[in-house]
């Protein structure tokens, strides 16, 4: 995700929203400023989850969220990095 998503519980708020929905995989702040993640489940619990990245939680203005599909890893929980 692009624009102002560190420092506001972005990794957090995803961690929980993805628990809840019994979705696994990650989420990291990286170098550039950007919040990468990884998310791996029911395809509808993991729209769900991509759709909240697009707007973030509350202080973050998402201006832009880069999405691509990718080969499962079998990943079992999720943790923030």
């Amino acid at each position: 995700m692009h624009g102002h998503v560190q420092g506001v519980g972005f990794r957090m708020a995803a961690a929980s929203r993805a628990r809840a929905r019994g979705v696994a995989g990650w989420v990291r702040n990286l170098p550039d400023g950007t919040v990468e993640a990884v998310f791996e489940g029911e395809p509808d619990a993991v729209e769900v989850l991509v759709r909240w990245c697009s707007e973030g939680p509350r202080g973050s203005m998402v201006t832009h969220a880069e999405v691509v599909d990718a080969m499962p890893a079998a990943l079992r929980s999720f943790e923030i990095r």
